[in-house]
């Protein structure tokens, strides 16, 4: 961790940490997510961070960034609050387990896994139509399958540095049929304890830049509630395929990193 502290600190790399935050904090309000699919991949790309250390950094950098945006979207009545507790409660138990096995997996894995996960997402913004009426009708069997989403999307917070929005959201669309912007605050919420509860065990493993996260996510809190507000006037989805397009971009070039096999554990 020390090498690349040293590595990523001067005027240019304090410059890049804050339009890196900037563009999460737009897109975390727009789309419901914390903000790693940018901050994870750029930090990568561009600063040369490893991807675990990415991974930490940006997951840390999401919680000031979720809160403001659940700020935002409450304002409009748009969190389901008893969902994203119970998301929450099972995405903690994931994310440490996540934390866990985080140093055990090599760099080219992860990185593949990363272009896996975006995959995925990208294919659920296609079949996702989003519904601005839809209302969230929580059952005890709902809120058992709120729970394992969220334990499998603290996994993923712990192994990849995001929040779980890019999961959460089109899943409480897609299979719970809740409107877009509820789906979108009520991830916000639910992220929050558990980028806490992945910092922690990163911390531990040192797999956490702080003063690069600091940057990124004070800086994205600045644009996050300028995202929330463009969600309310955008078309759902038109959002879905432009964020669906800067995800193929991505997960290209993650993939071309992963092809070159560069391990730096």
């Amino acid at each position: 961790m020390s090498d690349a502290e040293t590595l990523n600190r001067g005027p240019r790399a304090y410059a890049a940490f804050v339009g890196i935050g900037l563009l999460a904090g737009l897109l975390s309000g727009l789309f419901g997510v914390g903000g790693g699919t940018v901050i994870v991949p750029l930090l990568v790309l561009f600063l040369h961070f490893n991807q675990r250390l990415g991974a930490g950094t940006s997951l840390a950098a999401i919680v000031p960034t979720a809160t403001v945006g659940v700020v935002s979207y409450a304002i409009h009545g748009s969190v389901a609050w008893v969902p994203a507790l119970i998301l929450a409660a099972g995405s903690v138990v994931g994310a440490q387990i996540g934390t866990r096995l985080l140093p055990k997996i090599s760099q080219t894995t992860l990185r593949w896994f990363f272009v896996g996960f975006l995959v995925i997402v990208i294919v659920s913004l296609f079949l996702v139509v989003p519904s601005r009426e839809a209302a969230f009708d929580l059952q005890l069997l709902t809120g058992l399958a709120l729970v394992a989403v969220g334990v499998v999307t603290g996994i993923l917070a712990g192994l990849i540095g995001v929040g779980g929005g890019v999961i959460v959201v089109p899943v409480l669309m897609l299979a719970f049929g809740t409107s877009d912007l509820v789906a979108k605050g009520t991830s916000l919420l639910m992220m929050i304890p558990t980028a806490i509860s992945g910092t922690i065990g990163n911390i531990r493993n040192r797999n956490v830049d702080l003063v690069a996260a600091a940057i990124v996510g004070v800086s994205a809190c600045t644009t996050t509630a300028l995202g929330a507000w463009l969600a309310t006037l955008i078309d759902p989805f038109a959002g879905n395929m432009l964020f669906a397009a800067y995800l193929v971009v991505i997960a290209v070039q993650m993939a071309m990193k992963a092809i070159r096999g560069r391990k730096k554990d």
